[in-house]
């Protein structure tokens, strides 16, 4: 019996350390809150070793930032960011007096691309 149990746990071992397996999952979720303007969502899939997806979220400043991204054995992570909107700020902050205020900013964002970047990128 235990040498049985020994060859079985061998097996399991030797079946993952192959390589063999493949994973593979996809996935969503999205949130829209009225009440606190929480408002958010998120997708992945992946396939292997390779994993694609994005996410929107709201930011305080009322932009809009998308990132799309994906990540493999060869390529690491790589992701786009946008933003969407014109930055709000306010006027001022808390109730202090004696200072300075600038009147509302306005910021204006784009988008972003961020990308591992390999050996071959380096000269190594």
């Amino acid at each position: 019996m235990v040498k049985i149990v020994i060859l079985l746990f061998s097996i399991v071992i030797l079946r993952s350390a192959d390589g063999h397996d493949h994973p593979h999952y996809k996935f969503e979720y999205g949130v829209h809150d009225p009440h606190t303007h929480d408002m958010k969502s998120q997708h992945e899939h992946r396939d292997g070793h390779h994993v694609t997806g994005s996410y929107t979220l709201k930011e305080p400043d009322g932009t809009t930032r998308i990132v799309k991204y994906k990540a493999g054995p060869h390529t690491g992570f790589e992701a786009i960011v946008e933003r969407i909107g014109h930055a709000h700020h306010p006027s001022h902050y808390g109730h202090e007096h004696g200072h300075d205020h600038y009147g509302d900013a306005t910021s204006y964002v784009g988008s972003t691309h961020w990308a591992n970047q390999g050996r071959e990128d380096h000269g190594y």
